[in-house]
């Protein structure tokens, strides 16, 4: 059961996938390139780190989602250094 979904996130997202982004992601984070923009690859994030780290307050994937928005450096751009960044930075 995800943490959070797509009416409980706090900022506007583009939800329109491009031609050969698949908007069903799923799997570990790795190196697949990754869009603060996008909204179900932000959605999908948020759900697996919380999942990953057996988070259960909806308090956690907000600032997730506010750390993913507003601080991530933009030379971070993969599902992985995201994770990593995040976890270095919580």
């Amino acid at each position: 059961m995800p943490l959070i979904n797509k009416s409980e996130l706090n900022y506007r997202y583009s939800w329109t996938a491009i031609p050969g982004d698949n908007p069903k992601v799923t799997g570990e984070p790795d190196s697949t390139r990754f869009s603060r923009n996008e909204g179900y690859e932000v959605l999908y994030l948020i759900n697996k780190l919380a999942e990953i780290w057996d988070f259960k307050k909806l308090a956690s994937a907000h600032k997730i989602e506010k750390m993913i928005k507003n601080e991530l450096p933009s030379d971070i751009q993969t599902q992985k250094g995201v994770k990593d960044w995040i976890k270095a930075n919580w």
